[in-house]
């Protein structure tokens, strides 16, 4: 099992990159094997269609590792009601071929508050023209729910990461076996 997990947060230090890195300690602990793509990290162009941008290497990278992957976990800050927008550019680069009926979890990191929902709303709406099989619980997490390093310091939060990973295995299995 592949599952690629992309950060959708461009920010350094941010918890949507805390939250990245607790789904990937919990795959990691269940022997999945996982590949991230950062969008902080690999810049990619503004996209326009051309097929010249698919010839840079950033642009290059995602889509090998959405290709290889399996399923997905997809972490998103809530920018203006809506997921980042560097998420939804590097989403844009990826067709429904990447995505089709493949599984994914969706995670959000808030500022607080009633944050975080409509930029998974607006997440799950547009994985769902990728055709992607986005499974229906997701998480949201506030800056009380981290400690100091960017872990989580709140049991239910774990908790609920855990039984959404393992939904994610038994989804991927279903899919490898369909």
């Amino acid at each position: 099992m592949n599952i690629l997990l992309i950060n959708g947060g461009a920010r350094a230090g941010s918890r949507t990159r805390g939250l990245t890195e607790v789904f990937e300690r919990e795959l990691r602990e269940k022997g999945i094997s996982i590949r991230i793509f950062d969008v902080g990290v690999n810049l990619l162009p503004l996209f326009t269609g051309s097929k010249e941008q698919l010839e840079q290497p950033g642009v290059q990278k995602l889509m090998s590792l959405a290709q290889k992957a399996d399923g997905f976990v997809i972490c998103t800050p809530e920018y203006h009601n809506g997921m980042s927008g560097s998420l939804k550019n590097a989403l844009d680069f990826l067709g429904g071929a990447y995505f089709r009926g493949k599984p994914a979890i969706i995670g959000a990191a808030s500022g607080g508050g009633k944050g975080g929902i409509n930029a998974l709303n607006n997440l799950r709406t547009v994985l769902r023209g990728l055709y992607a099989n986005t499974l229906p619980d997701q998480i949201v997490v506030d800056p009380d729910h981290f400690d100091g390093k960017m872990g989580l310091s709140d049991p239910a939060m774990q908790e609920r990461i855990r039984q959404m990973t393992e939904e994610l295995q038994r989804a991927l299995l279903a899919h490898q076996t369909a």
